[in-house]
């Protein structure tokens, strides 16, 4: 196996904060879609899989996530798994309130669980509790701790040797 030049490693810088934003806001854009999607395959049987979502997705789970990624780091040596899983869930409920609240103030909230038994205000609903909290395990253990490996290599060669700070390089 080919080992990276020294130099490469050095050059390699992690993510910025925005950066990591974006892909995290990405992350929930998909998610939001494929989850409405499935939900109105099994409670619709539609075929279409027709998943929706609303451009304020972007930016109210890029800046969730962000923010779970600082509690993640503040947690992790302190709390086990499922307890910072469950603080994940309360902030999520807390967030998906605020920004539903906000945003209904100028007709723009993109949900309503008015229809669901145990709702508050159409904003949140506690039938989604299991649905957050295996969401913030899966956001804690792939999606932020990957996240956060990854390394942006300014003097990098187009088409040239890959080697990248997450441990893999490419042989042919």
């Amino acid at each position: 196996m080919e080992q990276a030049p020294a130099n490469t490693m050095a050059s390699a810088e992690p993510l910025t904060a925005l950066s990591r934003w974006y892909l995290y806001a990405i992350h929930g854009y998909f998610c939001e879609v494929m989850f409405t999607a499935a939900w109105e395959f099994v409670v619709n049987f539609n075929w279409k899989f027709p998943g929706v979502t609303s451009v304020w997705a972007l930016f109210i789970y890029g800046t969730s996530i962000l923010i779970v990624e600082r509690m993640y780091l503040r947690l992790r040596g302190r709390c086990p798994l499922l307890l910072r899983c469950l603080i994940y869930t309360l902030w999520t409920y807390l967030w998906e309130f605020t920004t539903g609240f906000i945003l209904r103030q100028f007709n723009a909230c993109p949900w309503d669980y008015s229809q669901f038994d145990f709702d508050f205000m159409g904003l949140i609903t506690l039938e989604y509790a299991v649905p957050w909290f295996c969401g913030a395990l899966i956001v804690e253990q792939f999606i932020i701790r990957n996240t956060l490996r990854l390394r942006f290599d300014k003097d990098a060669e187009p088409g040239g040797p890959v080697a990248l700070a997450n441990g893999h390089v490419k042989t042919d």
